[in-house]
């Protein structure tokens, strides 16, 4: 039956579901905390707090730290804080020219990071498929030593997704249209793994620099991801804007030449002809292909820098052309969504200090006057590794969110 509002009132296991993540998130926003704190901060009852914990103390979702006294009078109470071994997220990701995994822990704390370079577009879903799943293995049993049990699997893609079937609609740079990666991996990693979900790789780096860099402090932001193609994520009150297919954010794609060069994603003169990282090595004098490998410091991109460095001619009109071209598109952007930071993240953070100036002079010319002040501009200190951590991050996230799954799956169990 609806409410007076025409909402239907929460069932009794839903509203225990909520009061569960209103705990957890209390603990996660001011640990340590003491029960009675709890039942301050979330207005329950103290029974109510104190059976909650107990089934997230259970859980491994929390655990206690030793006696408190808090700020406020009252007796000492247990100190509660997230549980820093037991449940964690893993997050791999997949790009044109390497792979990673990263492991994080409910508190948010990168406990296992792995790298491997290599060119993915010539090998095909298959053959990524199981080199994916060979990494995310090592990064698995690497959390398993430190105490950590992976709770679910988030991978991130540089393409367009269909979050429902884990599809990889299209990455038009890994030259893959309709790829069902979620069912190719699922052959090929084992149940400790959890659920595995697919997002797209500049979505889950906005909220990797929302979780783990400067953005909760960057107000609304659009976070921009350079590597072989250029992705946009849009985070505004600190949620992420998808769009209503979850395509929001395709930056890359702006058409800024129509009489360009064409681009794989069958547009000519989009954006990534002139700023992408190939076509920054490319215009430098480098050869994009990347190297086999652990790291990505010896690559094209570490040579890159090292030409920046000293000062070579032709890479220095390389990011500058490159940024002129990113800063005319963002323009674009900023006029449509009206953000108050830009954040430059990916490739475009390890380049900024030969990229800022002309990107910084090309969007501010492509703002109109009306505008009251231009949006900061950051850089992101994750930089390459915002997407692996940020899907991580997801998963995490969705175990702050919804413990109530994880106590049906551990009753299950």
């Amino acid at each position: 039956m609806a409410g007076p509002w025409g909402e239907s009132p929460l069932r009794p296991r839903e509203m225990r579901d909520r009061n569960r993540a209103l705990v957890l998130d209390a603990v996660a926003r001011h640990e340590p905390v003491t029960r009675a704190q709890l039942a301050a901060r979330t207005g329950l009852t103290k029974s109510s707090v104190s059976s909650i914990v107990g089934e997230l103390l259970a859980a491994r979702l929390v655990v206690e730290q030793g006696t408190q006294r808090g700020r406020d009078l009252g007796r000492p109470g247990m100190a509660l804080t997230l549980a820093r071994d037991g449940l964690a997220g893993l997050g791999l990701e997949v790009n044109v020219d390497y792979l990673a995994a990263c492991v994080v822990d409910l508190a948010r704390r990168t406990r296992v990071q792995y790298v491997e370079v290599g060119g993915n577009r010539a090998r095909g879903p298959d053959a990524v498929a199981e080199l994916l799943a060979r990494l995310a293995a090592a990064a698995v049993a690497a959390a398993g030593t430190q105490g950590l049990t992976i709770s679910a699997t988030c991978v991130a893609v540089p393409g367009l997704v269909d979050q429902e079937t884990g599809t990889v609609a299209r990455a038009p740079n890994l030259d893959w249209t309709g790829v069902p990666l979620r069912r190719l991996l699922a052959g090929r990693v084992p149940a400790a793994f959890g659920q595995v979900l697919v997002e797209n790789e500049a979505n889950v780096a906005a909220l990797g620099e929302l979780w783990f860099g400067d953005g909760a402090g960057l107000g609304d932001y659009v976070h921009i991801s350079g590597e072989v193609g250029v992705g946009a994520g849009i985070v505004v009150g600190g949620q992420l804007f998808r769009g209503a297919h979850g395509h929001a954010g395709e930056l890359g794609h702006t058409t800024l030449d129509p009489d360009g060069p064409p681009c794989a994603c069958g547009g000519r003169g989009c954006l990534e002809l002139f700023a992408g990282q190939e076509a920054i090595l490319r215009a430098a004098g480098l050869d994009p292909a990347p190297s086999t490998g652990t790291g990505r410091a010896d690559g094209p991109v570490g040579a890159l820098v090292g030409r920046l460095g000293a000062g070579d001619g032709r890479a220095v009109a390389a990011l500058e052309l490159a940024g002129r071209s990113l800063g005319t598109a963002t323009a674009s952007l900023v006029k449509l969504v009206d953000p108050d930071t830009v954040v430059l993240g990916g490739v475009y953070a390890v380049l900024a200090p030969w990229l800022e100036a002309s990107f910084r002079a090309a969007l501010l010319d492509g703002i109109p006057l009306t505008r009251s002040a231009p949006p900061r501009i950051a850089i992101s200190a994750l930089g390459p590794d915002a997407a692996a951590r940020g899907a991580a991050g997801l998963v995490t996230a969705g175990m702050l969110a919804r413990p109530g799954a994880l106590l049906s799956a551990s009753a299950r169990a």
